[in-house]
């Protein structure tokens, strides 16, 4: 799994942090289940002087059930609405039952999908915050017959606070993707291989 950096325009390389420099590197030792296909993103600019990204998507039975991205910013001199240095944001987008649609319950159930996947993995955090946002999709006339459909989004940030330790983050995310899919749980003593689709890109 590759992560490339994105940085304002002047600064190369050669001029990043060591902290940040780390924290791409822990990120590409993360391991992610073989159903996900992660790859490099551009990163967005301008939100921190250093930023990296990744998307993956989430595929069972040949089809695609989850897909989303992390970004993880960098501010050396820091950031007050952070508290800390670092930042995570990310974002998971799944297809859910049309019948769970209108649940009540399933915005909370979403949200304790992260919160469970931040804690099973080790991923030290402060400053949690997001949504989840049900989304249902009915169709008339001549689609009629094509029923309806739903989708599951989360969106979410947290400041890490064992950065530049990033890896458990990475997992983590990983991990709401495969749940907000439908993906079975790995059974405990059950080795997770990174999937070969994973190591795709560029080495830095």
């Amino acid at each position: 799994m590759v992560a490339r950096q994105e940085t304002h325009q002047g600064s190369g390389a050669a001029g990043e942090p060591p902290e940040f420099t780390a924290a791409v590197a822990s990120m590409r030792r993360a391991v992610l289940r073989p159903e996900i296909f992660c790859e490099e993103m551009p990163a967005p600019q301008r939100i921190a002087p250093y930023a990296t990204a990744l998307s993956a998507d989430v595929t069972l039975d040949g089809d695609e059930v989850a897909t989303g991205r992390i970004v993880v910013l960098h501010d050396p001199a820091g950031n007050d609405a952070w508290d800390g240095t670092f930042r995570c944001v990310a974002y998971c987008r799944a297809e859910i039952d049309h019948a769970l649609a209108t649940d009540p319950m399933l915005t909370d159930v979403g949200w304790t999908w992260l919160t469970e996947a931040l804690t099973s993995h080790g991923a030290e955090h402060t400053a949690l915050s997001g949504t989840v946002t049900r989304v249902a999709t009915e169709s008339y006339g001549s689609m009629a017959g094509d029923g309806g459909s739903a989708q599951l989004e989360v969106r979410a940030s947290w400041t890490p606070t064992d950065a530049p330790e990033l890896a458990a983050h990475v997992e983590a995310w990983g991990e709401l993707l495969c749940t907000a899919g439908g993906l079975e749980p790995v059974p405990d003593g059950v080795a997770v291989m990174p999937s070969r689709r994973g190591q795709r890109g560029t080495a830095l």
